[in-house]
């Protein structure tokens, strides 16, 4: 499909996604859905990306859901809601669960469900003027786009509930004293940083980072014993990859190992 809120590039390995809609400050909306779930296909689906950087355009990262959108028609915004929502957490979920990390840089606001989009990250690199903003309580909504697990497991659930109920807003050095970020750089340095981050991931044993990641996920619903096991089955999974090979000889060898991402 073409885009029209974003642009997805992809070479050498890294999949670039970029939030292209500056004029509304690259609002969650129908379309931001849409393309965002094509985009999640694409990448979960090319076997090249080992690493997915997500960045925005403009000043703002996100101001969040469309807010101008959803009052043209209340009456029909919980049908809306479910419709939108049906490609944006298919989309959420495909980024979770594919096997490329994914960083994010993110400067000035960030807003209500972007922000718990951008907390599933696997890193989250800051600009000094980034704001993040709970946002949902604040106009009489609940929280979406899996914001509910993805704070909760960046700041604990106490911390992730008072942030929501309060509408709270963090600022850069706030979000990453709770965890919701984990680096902050000046913004002239936002984008080389997380690239920087970004090209190491995707040197790195992508089949083994999927492992981690799915591994990442359950750990907190499973017991112990179901844990322990998806611990066993996925080691012996990532023992059969070629980069596994590559990582132990490497190692005896006492040279840098150079994975392929098999």
């Amino acid at each position: 499909m073409d885009f029209g809120a974003m642009r997805l590039d992809v070479a050498d390995g890294l999949a670039r996604l970029t939030f292209t809609d500056t004029r509304r400050a690259n609002p969650i909306d129908g379309r931001f859905c849409a393309e965002l779930c094509e985009a999640a296909i694409q990448v979960s689906e090319d076997p090249s990306v080992r690493c997915l950087l997500i960045a925005a355009e403009g000043k703002a990262f996100s101001f969040g859901g469309d807010i101008a959108a959803f009052v043209e028609d209340l009456d029909s915004l919980p049908a809306n809601i479910k419709r939108w929502t049906t490609t944006l957490h298919s989309a959420v979920a495909r980024f979770q669960r594919m096997d490329a990390p994914v960083v994010a840089a993110v400067q000035g606001i960030c807003a209500g469900g972007m922000s718990g989009f951008v907390a599933g990250s696997d890193i989250v690199v800051a600009a000094d003027d980034a704001r993040f903003v709970a946002a949902y309580a604040g106009i009489g909504y609940n929280n979406d786009a899996g914001s509910s697990i993805m704070y909760s497991r960046r700041m604990g659930l106490g911390r992730a509930r008072k942030f929501l109920l309060l509408n709270e807003t963090f600022d850069a050095a706030a979000a990453l004293a709770v965890g919701l970020v984990d680096e902050v750089v000046p913004l002239a340095d936002l984008h080389s940083r997380a690239e920087a981050i970004a090209v190491q991931l995707a040197a790195g044993p992508t089949r083994a980072f999927g492992e981690i990641r799915r591994l990442m996920l359950s750990a907190s619903d499973q017991p112990l014993e179901t844990q322990l096991e998806l611990e066993a089955q996925a080691l012996a999974r990532t023992a059969a990859t070629a980069d596994a090979r590559e990582g132990l000889t490497a190692f005896s060898q006492k040279r840098a190992a150079v994975f392929k991402g098999a």
